[in-house]
Protein backbone atom coordinates (compact mmCIF):
# COMPACT_ATOMS: atom_id res chain seq x y z
CA UNK A 1 0.00 0.00 0.00
CA UNK A 2 2.81 2.43 0.77
CA UNK A 3 6.17 3.26 -0.63
CA UNK A 4 8.69 5.94 0.17
CA UNK A 5 10.42 7.98 -2.43
CA UNK A 6 13.33 10.28 -1.78
CA UNK A 7 13.27 13.18 -4.12
CA UNK A 8 14.69 16.21 -2.34
CA UNK A 9 18.19 17.48 -2.97
CA UNK A 10 20.92 16.82 -0.42
CA UNK A 11 19.72 14.70 2.48
CA UNK A 12 16.12 15.92 2.61
CA UNK A 13 13.31 13.57 1.74
CA UNK A 14 9.56 13.34 1.96
CA UNK A 15 7.30 10.35 2.27
CA UNK A 16 5.18 9.84 -0.82
CA UNK A 17 2.49 7.28 -0.12
CA UNK A 18 0.25 5.83 -2.79
CA UNK A 19 -2.26 3.07 -3.00
CA UNK A 20 -1.68 2.98 -6.73
CA UNK A 21 0.41 4.82 -9.28
CA UNK A 22 -2.34 5.47 -11.80
CA UNK A 23 -2.18 8.79 -13.62
CA UNK A 24 -4.75 11.36 -12.46
CA UNK A 25 -5.11 9.93 -8.99
CA UNK A 26 -5.75 12.88 -6.66
CA UNK A 27 -3.06 13.84 -4.17
CA UNK A 28 -2.65 15.79 -0.97
CA UNK A 29 0.31 17.56 0.61
CA UNK A 30 0.00 17.85 4.38
CA UNK A 31 1.50 20.82 6.13
CA UNK A 32 4.19 20.64 8.80
CA UNK A 33 3.04 18.70 11.83
CA UNK A 34 1.97 15.60 9.92
CA UNK A 35 -1.33 14.02 9.05
CA UNK A 36 -1.87 12.73 12.59
CA UNK A 37 -1.66 16.10 14.37
CA UNK A 38 -5.19 15.54 15.75
CA UNK A 39 -6.16 18.93 14.34
CA UNK A 40 -5.95 20.62 10.92
CA UNK A 41 -3.91 18.05 8.99
CA UNK A 42 -5.81 15.13 10.45
CA UNK A 43 -9.08 16.70 9.36
CA UNK A 44 -7.66 16.86 5.82
CA UNK A 45 -6.53 13.23 6.06
CA UNK A 46 -9.98 12.15 7.24
CA UNK A 47 -11.55 13.76 4.19
CA UNK A 48 -9.17 11.93 1.87
CA UNK A 49 -9.78 8.63 3.64
CA UNK A 50 -13.55 9.05 3.50
CA UNK A 51 -13.32 9.56 -0.26
CA UNK A 52 -11.11 6.48 -0.63
CA UNK A 53 -13.41 4.36 1.53
CA UNK A 54 -16.55 5.42 -0.33
CA UNK A 55 -15.17 5.18 -3.85
CA UNK A 56 -12.49 2.51 -3.59
CA UNK A 57 -10.17 5.04 -5.19
CA UNK A 58 -6.55 5.71 -4.40
CA UNK A 59 -4.61 8.88 -3.76
CA UNK A 60 -1.05 9.99 -3.23
CA UNK A 61 0.12 11.89 -0.18
CA UNK A 62 3.17 13.76 1.03
CA UNK A 63 3.97 14.76 4.59
CA UNK A 64 6.32 17.71 4.54
CA UNK A 65 9.28 17.77 6.90
CA UNK A 66 10.44 21.31 6.16
CA UNK A 67 9.40 24.48 4.33
CA UNK A 68 12.10 23.86 1.75
CA UNK A 69 10.25 20.79 0.43
CA UNK A 70 7.02 22.51 -0.58
CA UNK A 71 7.72 23.53 -4.16
CA UNK A 72 9.45 20.35 -5.27
CA UNK A 73 6.75 18.22 -3.66
CA UNK A 74 4.13 20.01 -5.75
CA UNK A 75 6.17 19.59 -8.91
CA UNK A 76 6.79 15.89 -8.31
CA UNK A 77 3.09 15.19 -7.87
CA UNK A 78 2.15 17.23 -10.94
CA UNK A 79 4.75 15.48 -13.06
CA UNK A 80 3.53 12.11 -11.78
CA UNK A 81 0.07 12.91 -13.14
CA UNK A 82 -1.82 13.54 -9.91
CA UNK A 83 -4.90 15.66 -10.48
CA UNK A 84 -6.25 17.45 -8.52
CA UNK A 85 -3.52 18.17 -6.00
CA UNK A 86 -4.65 19.49 -2.62
CA UNK A 87 -2.39 21.65 -0.44
CA UNK A 88 -3.39 21.72 3.22
CA UNK A 89 -2.36 24.99 4.86
CA UNK A 90 -1.84 28.67 4.11
CA UNK A 91 1.96 28.27 4.21
CA UNK A 92 1.81 26.52 0.85
CA UNK A 93 0.39 29.53 -1.00
CA UNK A 94 3.65 31.21 -2.03
CA UNK A 95 5.07 27.99 -3.46
CA UNK A 96 1.83 27.19 -5.25
CA UNK A 97 1.81 30.65 -6.86
CA UNK A 98 5.14 29.73 -8.46
CA UNK A 99 4.25 26.16 -9.41
CA UNK A 100 0.66 26.43 -10.69
CA UNK A 101 1.44 28.43 -13.86
CA UNK A 102 3.95 25.77 -14.92
CA UNK A 103 1.27 23.04 -14.91
CA UNK A 104 -1.80 24.60 -16.55
CA UNK A 105 -3.41 21.21 -17.13
CA UNK A 106 -3.24 20.29 -13.44
CA UNK A 107 -5.82 21.59 -10.99
CA UNK A 108 -4.58 22.59 -7.56
CA UNK A 109 -6.61 23.16 -4.42
CA UNK A 110 -5.25 25.18 -1.50
CA UNK A 111 -7.01 25.13 1.85
CA UNK A 112 -6.65 28.21 4.07
CA UNK A 113 -4.90 30.21 1.39
CA UNK A 114 -5.67 32.17 -1.76
CA UNK A 115 -3.74 31.83 -5.01
CA UNK A 116 -5.14 33.76 -7.96
CA UNK A 117 -4.38 31.41 -10.85
CA UNK A 118 -6.90 29.97 -13.33
CA UNK A 119 -6.10 26.38 -12.35
CA UNK A 120 -6.36 26.90 -8.58
CA UNK A 121 -9.31 26.44 -6.25
CA UNK A 122 -8.79 28.46 -3.05
CA UNK A 123 -10.81 27.38 -0.02
CA UNK A 124 -10.98 29.62 3.03
CA UNK A 125 -13.18 29.55 6.12
CA UNK A 126 -15.07 32.06 8.22
CA UNK A 127 -13.28 30.97 11.38
CA UNK A 128 -14.51 34.06 13.19
CA UNK A 129 -18.10 32.80 12.95
CA UNK A 130 -17.36 29.41 14.49
CA UNK A 131 -15.07 31.00 17.08
CA UNK A 132 -17.89 33.36 18.06
CA UNK A 133 -20.07 30.39 18.95
CA UNK A 134 -17.43 28.64 21.07
CA UNK A 135 -16.68 32.01 22.68
CA UNK A 136 -20.30 32.19 23.74
CA UNK A 137 -20.02 28.71 25.24
CA UNK A 138 -16.85 29.74 27.07
CA UNK A 139 -18.52 32.85 28.46
CA UNK A 140 -21.55 30.87 29.60
CA UNK A 141 -19.47 28.09 31.16
CA UNK A 142 -16.93 30.28 32.95
CA UNK A 143 -17.43 30.67 36.67
CA UNK A 144 -14.66 33.23 37.15
CA UNK A 145 -15.58 35.52 34.27
CA UNK A 146 -12.05 35.14 32.90
CA UNK A 147 -11.25 33.07 29.82
CA UNK A 148 -8.14 32.55 27.71
CA UNK A 149 -7.06 32.14 24.10
CA UNK A 150 -3.78 30.56 22.99
CA UNK A 151 -2.97 31.01 19.31
CA UNK A 152 -0.20 29.36 17.34
CA UNK A 153 1.81 31.46 14.92
CA UNK A 154 1.09 35.19 15.19
CA UNK A 155 -0.63 35.70 11.84
CA UNK A 156 -3.90 37.37 10.79
CA UNK A 157 -5.60 33.99 10.29
CA UNK A 158 -5.18 33.08 13.95
CA UNK A 159 -6.12 36.59 15.06
CA UNK A 160 -9.38 35.94 13.20
CA UNK A 161 -10.02 33.01 15.55
CA UNK A 162 -9.14 35.06 18.61
CA UNK A 163 -11.22 38.07 17.65
CA UNK A 164 -14.30 36.00 16.86
CA UNK A 165 -13.88 34.17 20.17
CA UNK A 166 -13.63 37.41 22.12
CA UNK A 167 -16.77 38.77 20.49
CA UNK A 168 -18.68 35.65 21.43
CA UNK A 169 -17.50 35.76 25.04
CA UNK A 170 -18.54 39.40 25.41
CA UNK A 171 -21.91 38.73 23.76
CA UNK A 172 -22.94 36.68 26.80
CA UNK A 173 -20.75 38.36 29.42
CA UNK A 174 -19.94 42.01 28.63
CA UNK A 175 -17.72 42.25 31.70
CA UNK A 176 -15.62 39.17 30.95
CA UNK A 177 -11.83 39.32 31.03
CA UNK A 178 -10.18 37.76 27.97
CA UNK A 179 -6.49 36.83 28.06
CA UNK A 180 -4.89 36.23 24.67
CA UNK A 181 -1.41 35.03 23.73
CA UNK A 182 0.22 33.85 20.53
CA UNK A 183 2.85 31.13 20.83
CA UNK A 184 5.41 32.59 18.44
CA UNK A 185 6.22 34.19 15.10
CA UNK A 186 7.70 31.22 13.22
CA UNK A 187 6.23 27.89 12.05
CA UNK A 188 7.69 26.28 15.18
CA UNK A 189 4.77 27.89 17.03
CA UNK A 190 2.50 25.14 15.70
CA UNK A 191 4.44 22.33 17.37
CA UNK A 192 5.35 23.44 20.88
CA UNK A 193 3.00 21.73 23.36
CA UNK A 194 5.34 22.58 26.25
CA UNK A 195 4.96 26.28 25.52
CA UNK A 196 1.23 25.76 25.13
CA UNK A 197 1.13 24.34 28.62
CA UNK A 198 3.16 27.23 30.01
CA UNK A 199 0.80 29.79 28.50
CA UNK A 200 -2.20 27.90 29.86
CA UNK A 201 -0.78 27.89 33.38
CA UNK A 202 -0.18 31.62 33.03
CA UNK A 203 -3.80 32.13 32.08
CA UNK A 204 -4.93 30.02 35.02
CA UNK A 205 -2.81 32.12 37.36
CA UNK A 206 -4.80 35.14 36.16
CA UNK A 207 -8.11 33.44 36.88
CA UNK A 208 -9.00 31.81 33.57
CA UNK A 209 -11.15 28.70 33.84
CA UNK A 210 -11.72 28.14 30.10
CA UNK A 211 -8.96 28.31 27.46
CA UNK A 212 -9.43 28.05 23.69
CA UNK A 213 -6.44 26.74 21.73
CA UNK A 214 -6.04 27.56 18.04
CA UNK A 215 -2.46 26.39 17.77
CA UNK A 216 -2.11 23.06 15.99
CA UNK A 217 0.15 20.66 17.91
CA UNK A 218 0.85 23.36 20.49
CA UNK A 219 -2.82 23.21 21.37
CA UNK A 220 -2.43 19.63 22.58
CA UNK A 221 -0.31 21.04 25.40
CA UNK A 222 -3.05 23.55 26.17
CA UNK A 223 -5.71 20.86 26.38
CA UNK A 224 -3.50 18.56 28.47
CA UNK A 225 -2.57 21.27 30.94
CA UNK A 226 -6.14 22.46 31.26
CA UNK A 227 -7.22 18.90 32.06
CA UNK A 228 -4.37 18.47 34.57
CA UNK A 229 -5.25 21.73 36.30
CA UNK A 230 -8.98 21.07 36.40
CA UNK A 231 -10.22 23.79 34.05
CA UNK A 232 -12.04 23.55 30.73
CA UNK A 233 -10.48 23.83 27.29
CA UNK A 234 -11.75 24.27 23.75
CA UNK A 235 -10.25 22.34 20.83
CA UNK A 236 -9.89 23.42 17.22
CA UNK A 237 -10.25 22.28 13.60
CA UNK A 238 -10.99 18.60 14.32
CA UNK A 239 -13.36 17.49 17.06
CA UNK A 240 -10.91 17.17 19.96
CA UNK A 241 -13.52 16.51 22.65
CA UNK A 242 -12.37 12.90 22.93
CA UNK A 243 -8.84 13.82 24.00
CA UNK A 244 -9.97 14.68 27.53
CA UNK A 245 -13.58 13.58 27.95
CA UNK A 246 -15.53 15.77 30.33
CA UNK A 247 -12.88 18.49 30.33
CA UNK A 248 -12.96 19.78 26.75
CA UNK A 249 -15.96 22.11 26.68
CA UNK A 250 -16.26 21.88 22.90
CA UNK A 251 -14.19 22.18 19.72
CA UNK A 252 -14.40 24.80 17.00
CA UNK A 253 -14.74 22.42 14.09
CA UNK A 254 -13.48 23.57 10.70
CA UNK A 255 -14.59 21.27 7.89
CA UNK A 256 -11.26 20.82 6.21
CA UNK A 257 -12.32 17.21 5.69
CA UNK A 258 -15.25 18.33 3.56
CA UNK A 259 -13.01 20.59 1.46
CA UNK A 260 -10.69 17.67 0.71
CA UNK A 261 -13.50 15.19 0.13
CA UNK A 262 -15.25 17.57 -2.27
CA UNK A 263 -12.02 18.20 -4.19
CA UNK A 264 -11.24 14.51 -4.59
CA UNK A 265 -14.85 13.78 -5.57
CA UNK A 266 -14.91 16.49 -8.23
CA UNK A 267 -11.67 15.25 -9.76
CA UNK A 268 -9.59 17.05 -12.41
CA UNK A 269 -12.58 19.10 -13.58
CA UNK A 270 -13.17 20.69 -10.18
CA UNK A 271 -14.35 24.29 -10.37
CA UNK A 272 -11.57 26.76 -9.62
CA UNK A 273 -11.71 30.19 -8.02
CA UNK A 274 -12.40 31.34 -4.47
CA UNK A 275 -14.70 29.31 -2.19
CA UNK A 276 -15.62 30.45 1.30
CA UNK A 277 -17.05 28.14 3.98
CA UNK A 278 -18.81 29.61 6.99
CA UNK A 279 -21.79 28.78 9.16
CA UNK A 280 -24.24 28.98 6.27
CA UNK A 281 -22.21 26.39 4.35
CA UNK A 282 -21.69 24.19 7.44
CA UNK A 283 -17.99 24.96 7.05
CA UNK A 284 -17.47 25.82 10.72
CA UNK A 285 -19.28 25.11 13.96
CA UNK A 286 -19.01 23.65 17.43
CA UNK A 287 -18.76 20.00 18.40
CA UNK A 288 -21.23 18.26 20.69
CA UNK A 289 -20.96 14.56 21.52
CA UNK A 290 -20.95 12.13 24.42
CA UNK A 291 -17.59 13.49 25.60
CA UNK A 292 -18.90 16.97 26.38
CA UNK A 293 -22.69 16.62 26.54
CA UNK A 294 -22.72 17.03 30.32
CA UNK A 295 -20.76 20.28 30.09
CA UNK A 296 -23.14 22.04 27.71
CA UNK A 297 -26.60 22.64 29.17
CA UNK A 298 -29.83 22.90 27.22
CA UNK A 299 -29.95 26.65 27.93
CA UNK A 300 -26.40 27.08 26.63
CA UNK A 301 -27.29 25.19 23.46
CA UNK A 302 -30.41 27.26 22.92
CA UNK A 303 -28.45 30.50 23.28
CA UNK A 304 -25.68 29.44 20.92
CA UNK A 305 -27.98 27.91 18.31
CA UNK A 306 -30.07 31.09 18.28
CA UNK A 307 -26.89 33.07 17.63
CA UNK A 308 -25.90 30.66 14.86
CA UNK A 309 -29.24 31.18 13.13
CA UNK A 310 -28.95 34.96 13.56
CA UNK A 311 -25.47 35.02 12.02
CA UNK A 312 -26.66 33.02 9.02
CA UNK A 313 -29.66 35.34 8.65
CA UNK A 314 -27.43 38.40 8.80
CA UNK A 315 -28.95 39.61 12.06
CA UNK A 316 -25.64 39.27 13.92
CA UNK A 317 -22.46 40.44 12.23
CA UNK A 318 -19.22 38.93 13.50
CA UNK A 319 -16.31 41.19 12.72
CA UNK A 320 -13.61 39.60 10.57
CA UNK A 321 -10.19 40.63 11.86
CA UNK A 322 -8.49 40.12 8.52
CA UNK A 323 -10.63 42.78 6.84
CA UNK A 324 -8.93 45.65 8.67
CA UNK A 325 -6.49 44.17 11.17
CA UNK A 326 -8.63 45.35 14.05
CA UNK A 327 -10.85 43.71 16.64
CA UNK A 328 -13.73 45.55 18.32
CA UNK A 329 -13.15 43.60 21.53
CA UNK A 330 -9.97 44.00 23.56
Amino acid sequence: MSYFKNFMAAAASVALTATAAVAQDPAIIFDLGGKFDRSFNEAAFNGAELWADETGGSYREIELQSDAQREQAMRRLAEAGSNPIVMAGFSQASSLAVVAPDYPDTTFVIIDGVVDEPNVRSVIFREHEGSYLVGMLAGLASETGTVGFVGGMDIPLISRFGCGYAQGVRAVNPDATIIQNMTGTTPAAWNDPVRGGELTRNHISQGADVVFAAAGGTGLGVLQTAADEGILSIGVDSNQNYLHPGQVLTSMVKRVDVAVYDAFTAGPDIETGLFVMGLSEDGVGYALDDNNSELVTADMLATVDAARDAIIAGEISVHNYTEDGMCPVE
